[in-house]
């Protein structure tokens, strides 16, 4: 693999780590400021942690639109400068309404790199080494929340304010990251939209010097020739690629990821464990799910989308169906942690690895932005309703009917994979395309 696509993969992937640790270090917080402000549940769920979503949903709704305009580069740097501002200004809160403004700011740009990141990566990486590398943004998002619950734990004991520095710790990296975001070039294929020829065959012969940079101008101006001027994802032509967008964003959070990881303390809390044995369990979700991350990744090009989904389908299933039989049954204690590590592994090396390399693949490039903003929007929608559920449905209808629920839907994702679902395994973007919109008429 060239070795400079590998680095710029890496820098860009480094958004997803910022996006791990800022949604999952508010777990470690979460409960302290709770009894803080004296928060109803209610107001916990949708202000306290639900605006931070709120604020994805916003930044991946509209993340496309500077995503395509001033690029995917430096969209990645304003990505970063807003993780910074949320950082600082979350740590230094003594309100919860001012705490809470400051995490929607971060939510922004978790949404926005949801995005950009995948979408970058996927244009400057060969179709071969595609996966892995697009993967690289998964595996940064679940190495930024293992480090998150590793800080939450070690700070935990630090003193009343130990949750300033829990979130506010975040500020580090992320400046970090931002000067980072300077070093990589822009795209090739966005330059190749925006008619930059010049700019464009410069960064292709960095990339690959023994790739005919006019090639790959041929097949993107055939790809365009097929295109009207200001068309958007919504047309017909585009109805294939929607539909899986859609529903891979829609089975993702209905299988309670985000719910679980937000909540990883609570959760174990209430099956039985102490609150420093939650906190550590917490630790070994992220370190299982950086594990089978890893091993997705592995994979991906190997034995390809579709298969891993079918894994993590019925990895979902199985494990799903365990956790809520133990709160039904209150097989309190140890056996707990073993199933929702079971849930974690399952989504890691399935869903977690898949999602954005998918929707990274399925629209043209120059809506692939826009391609990209739809199936986030989705994703984090769903990522702000559900877990802002979670205090009130375990209050109401109980644990063990909303994990039961989970696993239905998993069973559902099954059949989307058997029946719906292409590969995408080593085929060009541009190829790609073209054989989707295929499908959509």
């Amino acid at each position: 693999m060239n070795r400079k696509i590998l680095i710029w993969s890496i820098t860009a992937a480094l958004a997803g780590f910022l996006f791990g640790f800022d949604t999952v270090v508010i777990s470690g917080a979460e409960k302290k400021l709770q009894l803080l402000w004296g928060s109803s549940d209610m107001f916990h769920g949708v202000v306290v942690i639900g605006m931070a979503l709120w604020g994805t949903v916003v930044g991946a709704f509209f993340g496309g639109i500077p995503t395509n305009k001033i690029g995917r580069k430096n969209t990645l740097i304003w990505i970063g400068v807003l993780y910074t501002i949320s950082a600082i200004g979350s740590g230094l809160a003594n309100d919860p309404w001012t705490f809470a403004v400051f995490r929607f700011i971060g939510g922004l740009g978790v949404g926005a790199s949801t995005v950009a990141a995948p979408a970058y990566i996927s244009e400057i990486a060969p179709a071969k080494d595609r996966g892995k590398l697009v993967g690289l943004y998964q595996f940064n998002i679940v190495f930024g929340i293992l480090v998150a619950f590793l800080s939450n734990y070690l700070l935990n004991n630090i003193g009343e304010n130990a949750w300033r520095w829990m979130v506010g710790v975040e500020a580090f990296p992320a400046a970090i990251y931002t000067v980072f975001a300077f070093t990589i070039p822009k795209s090739p294929r966005w330059l190749l939209t925006k008619f930059r020829n010049s700019e464009a065959i410069g960064v292709l012969q960095v990339i690959d010097p023994d790739q005919d940079p006019e090639k790959l101008m041929m097949e993107i101006k055939d790809e365009m020739e097929n295109t009207v001027p200001n068309e958007n994802i919504f047309l017909k032509k585009y109805r294939f690629p929607l539909i899986l967008a859609f529903l891979i964003a829609f089975f993702n959070q209905l299988s309670g990821i985000n719910a679980l990881l937000y909540y990883a303390p609570r959760i174990l809390s209430e099956a039985g464990l102490a609150e420093s044995s939650a906190l550590l369990s917490s630790i070994g979700v992220g370190v299982t799910n950086l594990i089978f991350t890893l091993l997705g990744v592995f994979l991906i090009d190997r034995l390809g989308r579709k298969q891993l989904m079918y894994i993590c389908s019925f990895g979902y299933i199985i494990s799903l169906s365990l956790v809520s039989a133990a709160f039904f049954l209150h097989w309190e204690g140890r056996s707990m942690p073993i199933f929702l590590f079971m849930f974690i592994a399952a989504h890691a090396i399935g869903q977690g690895t898949v999602i954005w390399v998918f929707i990274s693949e399925i629209f043209p490039n120059h809506l692939r932005g826009s391609g990209q903003s739809f199936g986030s929007s989705v994703h984090w929608v769903l990522a702000a309703v559900v877990p802002s559920l979670v205090p009130v449905l375990f209050s109401t209808i109980g644990a063990g009917m909303v994990f039961l629920f989970f696993a239905v839907m998993m069973g559902f994702q099954l059949l989307f994979v058997i029946f719906m679902m292409p590969e995408t395994k080593g085929i060009s973007l541009e190829y790609l395309s073209k054989k989707l919109i295929k499908k959509s008429k």
